[in-house]
């Protein structure tokens, strides 16, 4: 009889360790919710520390602020970055009210992970989103997440109203000018004086700008500690009716569904006012006076109020914003620098007209002459992300699986177009098909990701896009065509300097 011997193999296969990321959040920045952080952190930093399968890659914690809005979340957005460069392969989380309190949010994040091949762990409801049946039960604990929300923000709410209405309410924050001794606030002696000044040079004939540059010059701290004063903060202090002695509760207001946003009561909610509640700054006569001038000059100026330009137009001496003044009938744009200080920028104002003008000119030679300017870019991009990624044996194997799949699909179709496969037989197998397909996509996404090259190559496809559809020149300034099209300009005396998107740089004379 043969006898066998068992060679046990000499090489041993190391096994690949899951990269693993934690995210953890507090939702307000009081001591024992900071312990509570504090806890998390520690929790998972000594979670895989000994695991053989899994190795954490970061931790991922927002502190201190809102559960309910996803944008003011940092660190929830540097996780999802990540995840779709495909540094992550499952996530880690104490909850599902953690991850987010926002059902549409927390289905909308963990489908696009899921598509990325990257699976979620909520410890506390013991759910693994690899188990496809745990969809409608995330449905269902993200309602009653989002619900408990709601419920406590009503709560919040009613809570304020009624300290409101008995004349209680507390502010979080004393306004500049004041600080609170107990419950009880005082004016700043300091400070008072300052918001005094602020009403005697606005109503002696100073702008908000003028008066904010006045302060700065002499050095004056701001009340939020704010490196210098601003003239929004001027006009803040102008508007506000509390240095009359009168305290106006529910100005403003959060909107009941999620997520919450912050709004002016116009109406839509009654007010509270507490007359005399404490000493005042200014007369009430004064404090009239201020609004009918604002008004006034809101009024003169109100066709100045928006423009493309505000946040887009910059100095390429300096590179100082420039900003808008009105000169007659004019409107002309001035390097701030400048117009503090003329020997420390000689930048001249330009003309809006000429702006718009100059923008349209570049518009109009794009549009002519875009196969020659994006196209040969584009392509030169396509081609050198081609060759970075043309040696990987994998992600060429990967265009072909993705190819035969496809091509069994259409297969598939034929037959049961020719009545050789039934209705049932043909879901059945297109739906596995198509799920091996999304599989190798996502993997393809992880290997193929280059974020710089990417975003480049997206906004060139959205230049050459609207070049293509667009039948006709400019003619009049289109505003809408420049906030699509224009990152920023750099302008100096004789030329401007368009910053469009993809990093396309084109230089026009004035």
């Amino acid at each position: 009889m043969a006898t066998i011997t068992v060679i046990q193999p000499s090489i041993m296969t190391e096994t690949v360790k899951r990269h693993v990321a934690a995210y953890c959040r507090v939702s307000s920045s009081s001591e024992d919710q900071l312990d509570s952080y504090q806890a998390q952190l520690i929790y998972y930093s000594h979670k895989f520390e000994d695991s053989k399968t899994e190795e954490l890659v970061d931790l991922y914690a927002d502190e201190g602020i809102t559960g309910t809005r996803e944008d003011k979340r940092d660190e929830f957005q540097r996780l999802m970055k990540d995840c779709r460069r495909g540094k992550i392969d499952r996530i880690y989380t104490k909850s599902i009210s953690r991850f987010a309190r926002n059902t549409k949010d927390c289905l909308k994040n963990l489908r696009e992970l899921k598509a990325l091949g990257i699976t979620v762990i909520f410890e506390k409801e013991n759910i693994d989103t690899a188990n496809m049946t745990d969809e409608i039960m995330i449905t269902i604990l993200g309602s009653l997440a989002q619900e408990e929300s709601t419920s406590i923000s009503k709560n919040v709410r009613w809570s304020n109203d009624k300290r409101m209405r008995e004349g209680t309410f507390l502010l979080s924050t004393p306004p500049y000018g004041y600080r609170y001794m107990g419950r009880e606030l005082v004016p700043h002696e300091t400070d008072a004086e300052i918001v005094k000044c602020i009403f005697e040079m606005y109503l002696s004939g100073k702008g908000t700008y003028k008066i904010a540059e006045e302060l700065n010059s002499r050095k004056v701290k701001t009340g939020q500690g704010a490196a210098k004063w601003q003239n929004s903060s001027v006009e803040y202090i102008l508007k506000n009716p509390i240095y009359t002695g009168d305290l106006v509760l529910k100005k403003s207001y959060h909107t009941e569904s999620l997520p919450h946003t912050k709004r002016i009561n116009y109406g839509e909610f009654p007010k509270y006012c507490v007359e005399n509640h404490h000493s005042p700054l200014v007369t009430k006569r004064m404090f009239e006076r201020v609004q009918n001038l604002l008004q006034e000059r809101n009024t003169r100026l109100a066709p100045l109020q928006r423009s493309v330009y505000t946040k887009s137009l910059f100095c390429e001496k300096c590179g100082t914003l420039y900003r808008r003044k009105s000169r007659g009938d004019a409107e002309v744009w001035v390097c701030r620098l400048h117009d503090r200080n003329s020997r420390a920028c000689p930048s001249k104002g330009i003309d809006s007209r000429i702006l718009d003008a100059v923008f349209i000119r570049v518009h109009n030679k794009l549009l002519i002459h875009y196969r020659f300017i994006l196209l040969p870019i584009q392509q030169m991009l396509q081609e050198l992300k081609c060759k970075k990624y043309g040696g990987n044996v994998r992600i060429m194997d990967i265009h072909k699986e993705i190819a035969k799949l496809r091509e069994q699909n259409h297969v598939i179709a034929r037959l049961r177009t020719k009545g050789f496969m039934d209705e049932g037989k043909y879901q059945e197998q297109t739906k596995e098909l198509n799920s091996k397909v999304r599989k190798l996509q996502a993997e393809l996404k992880k290997l193929t990701r280059s974020d710089d090259e990417d975003d480049v190559l997206e906004q060139l496809d959205m230049l050459v896009d609207y070049f293509e559809k667009r039948e006709h020149m400019m003619v009049s300034f289109e505003p809408e065509t420049f906030d699509s099209m224009v990152d920023k300009i750099t302008a100096n005396q004789n030329e401007l300097t368009f910053h469009l998107l993809g990093g396309i740089e084109l230089k026009e004379k004035i």
